[in-house]
């Protein structure tokens, strides 16, 4: 099939690329001329792992094409995906700018036969009228007859890091609408996909289809996002009790999560969710509810306890180090999760703001954030290539990103090169009983601390 997507970030490049994977002819389109020719390099302007090759296989086989002509995208695609950024405003609610400006273009260049349009973007709820609308606006702008278009809304679940074995191994795939036709031609773009053809086990059973209407397909977005966003804030709030009591939250979870009807997925406590998709789905969904009357408290509470829980390790370290100011803090990681270079709402951004208000000195190093320019926060901080020119001098460590590469590190060697062997696991990953035989001080989130009973008094020497 003909595909034309518009966006190329995380969403709209991965559903090209894959789309173009599993045999449609997609010519991807945006209006940023510099990303569109690093991308028909062969580039990827995003680091997700296996889309780079991705992109160069289909696009030697001809499937994949980039450019900026959105009329040529338009022209060429039987479905058109929208999946430009919808980011969040102050008041919380979603910026649509971006969506509307692309339906209007799409209308204004709509030709050909019968279209199907896609809401590929995280859009407020009743978007799929809105869009539709809008797209006839830009029709009316020519006042020429069209073939006629659908407009579906066709959510993504996509995690950062893993988007491309996401994409090829989905849960379900959700489309929404009000047209049997359209519905049809999502169905058949997809069946490859929900047959398991690309799947890492192709034995396993179909995807589930859910066909729905457009508004349940849009709220089957943000309730999903809302949860796991909550259960992370539940299990958080859960071990900040355990800290008070004396319990262990990871064995807290691993208790609950075996209940069927809980399962053991995000109740990983630690400092709190971050990137492009929780915080703002969530705070449009709290938005929207307001609109209608309704005061969704229980997601007001769980953005507020994300909110502090950010902040969580601060908190450790005034505990172990009293006076912050002056001390040397040394953060393992920057980004909001591991397998991307995706700084948008990360812990770190927030640690880093309180610990230089608190006149700390901080120095950080992640696997891809080499540039202080990445974001205006990290101007305040020394970047490292290492994690032992980072260890140099520091009063504590803090583990802010799962990075694998953080699993195995010689943390003995860092211990002696910091002034207080004192590390935060700040995402309960690292062996705690490991780094005190290396000589750390070990603080997790909701777990007992850990060191060598030799070592205690070094606290006091703090």
């Amino acid at each position: 099939m003909r595909v034309c997507v518009v966006g190329t970030g995380y969403v709209g490049l991965v559903t090209g690329a894959c789309l173009a994977q599993i045999g449609h002819q997609v010519i991807c389109v945006d209006n940023n001329e510099a990303k569109v020719k690093q991308m028909q390099a062969g580039e990827s302007p995003i680091f997700e792992p296996g889309l780079a090759k991705m992109m160069q296989d289909t696009m030697k086989a001809g499937r994949l094409k980039f450019t900026t002509d959105l009329s040529a995208g338009v022209y060429h695609g039987e479905i058109i995906f929208i999946a430009v950024g919808t980011p969040a405003l102050p008041t919380g609610e979603s910026d649509t700018r971006y969506v509307e400006a692309v339906a209007r273009g799409i209308g204004t260049h709509l030709n050909g036969g019968y279209k199907v349009i896609v809401n590929k973007s995280t859009v407020p709820i009743g978007s799929g009228d809105w869009v539709h609308r809008i797209v006839l606006d830009g029709v009316a702008e020519r006042q020429q007859e069209i073939a006629g278009f659908d407009v579906v809304s066709n959510p993504e679940f996509l995690r950062e890091g893993s988007a491309v074995y996401d994409t090829f191994n989905p849960d379900r795939i959700v489309i929404g609408g009000n047209s049997d036709r359209a519905i049809s031609l999502m169905q058949e773009l997809y069946a490859p996909i929900v047959q398991q053809q690309f799947a890492a086990d192709p034995a396993r059973p179909p995807v589930p289809v859910v066909i729905t209407d457009l508004t349940s397909a849009e709220m089957i977005k943000y309730a999903a996002n809302a949860f796991l966003a909550t259960k992370i804030s539940f299990v958080n709030e859960v071990a900040n009790i355990c800290d008070r009591v004396g319990a262990d939250v990871t064995q807290v979870s691993r208790g609950i999560g075996l209940d069927s009807r809980i399962g053991q997925k995000f109740l990983q406590a630690g400092i709190g969710w971050g990137g492009s998709c929780f915080p703002k789905d969530v705070s449009a969904l709290v938005h929207t509810a307001s609109d209608y009357g309704y005061d969704a408290q229980l997601l007001k509470s769980a953005i507020e306890t994300n909110r502090k829980q950010k902040l969580i390790a601060i908190e450790k370290l005034q505990q172990a180090l009293k006076v912050l100011k002056g001390k040397t803090i040394g953060l393992l990681g920057l980004t909001f999760k591991p397998d991307t270079d995706d700084l948008r709402d990360a812990p770190a951004l927030d640690l880093i703001e309180q610990l230089n208000r608190l006149g700390a000195r901080v120095k950080a190093y992640d696997p891809l954030v080499i540039s202080n320019k990445l974001h205006p926060v990290l101007e305040k901080i020394t970047l490292t290539t290492n994690a032992e020119d980072l260890a140099i001098a520091c009063d504590a460590l803090i583990l802010v990103t799962d990075w694998q590469e953080f699993q195995s590190l010689d943390y003995a060697k860092l211990a002696t090169l910091m002034n207080v062997p004192l590390i935060i696991d700040g995402r309960n990953v690292l062996d705690a009983q490991i780094l005190a035989d290396a000589g750390f001080h070990v603080i997790g989130i909701g777990r007992p601390t850990v060191s060598q009973p030799a070592r205690g008094e070094w606290l006091a020497a703090a």
